[in-house]
């Protein structure tokens, strides 16, 4: 697995992947705006599932739950320009210009397609990862300042996401899960997420589900699995990426189990 990533600052780096095939499943701490240089990204979320190729630019806003696979395409790697938009930085930007955020939005992935002011900004990052020395802090928020600027100047609503510094509150635990249990994520993620310490979690879960966590995220996921190569003929190298095992022999041992047959069954 060729995997690379070079950092300029702890917040810009260049990412490069030459694989076949390049899976994760994140939460993200920070906002992320990515400039793709080549290759191809499928991110899929609970309700909707982004494509994204080579000369794309989108904002992922953070705390987003989320299935990334990365492909290389047409012969060139998975290339990509990545810049973290901390609240450390969004802090110290808004505190020069104090807006407060008008409204709830849903914070879903903004595209930008190939905008020309976002693409010179990011774009101009791509030397700066070739130098030998150490990558001057002044420069680098002079870069990402810019990049906010640009992102407020195209987008007149995006300061209700990154002007919005508050941490996920307590919120209903049903919908949440099952909306969400395809992501293979640590169950301190999930308790972040609904705004619940460990004790709190595990108590309100087994109260509205009379069963563990794990055995019940193991049991909605096989059924999503199922459901997926009975009723849309998919192939299992390609269900268990997009619903939560960790790797296709995890998922083959997992389908046997519970249905008494392999999932390749299926496909007869």
């Amino acid at each position: 697995m060729e995997f690379q990533t070079k950092y300029i600052t702890p917040d810009i780096k260049l990412s490069c992947y030459s694989d076949g095939l390049f899976k994760t499943e994140v939460v993200f701490e920070h906002h992320m705006l990515v400039w793709f240089i080549s290759g191809e990204t499928k991110i899929i979320q609970a309700d909707c599932t982004d494509v994204f190729k080579a000369g794309d630019i989108f904002l992922i806003p953070r705390n987003q739950l989320a299935t990334i696979i990365n492909y290389p395409k047409d012969g060139k790697p998975h290339q990509s320009v990545v810049m973290h938009l901390t609240a450390d930085r969004l802090r110290d930007f808004y505190a020069e210009q104090p807006i407060a955020p008008k409204a709830v939005v849903v914070k879903k992935i903004r595209r930008f397609n190939e905008h020309p002011l976002l693409k010179s900004c990011l774009s101009s990052l791509v030397p700066y990862f070739d130098m030998q020395e150490e990558f001057p802090e002044t420069i680098a928020q002079l870069k990402i300042t810019e990049a906010i600027t640009i992102l407020r100047t195209i987008d007149k609503t995006i300061d209700n996401v990154l002007a919005d510094f508050e941490e996920p509150g307590k919120i209903d635990l049903v919908s949440f899960m099952e909306k969400n249990f395809m992501f293979n994520m640590p169950l301190e993620k999930f308790c972040y997420l609904t705004g619940r310490s460990l004790t709190t979690f595990k108590r309100d879960f087994s109260k509205a589900f009379q069963t563990t966590p794990q055995r019940w995220l193991t049991l909605k996921r096989l059924e999503l699995a199922h459901y997926e190569l009975t009723k849309k003929k998919r192939k299992p190298v390609d269900v268990y990426i997009e619903t939560g095992f960790e790797n296709l022999s995890h998922f083959s041992y997992a389908f046997k189990k519970h249905f008494g047959y392999p999932p390749t069954a299926l496909l007869q």
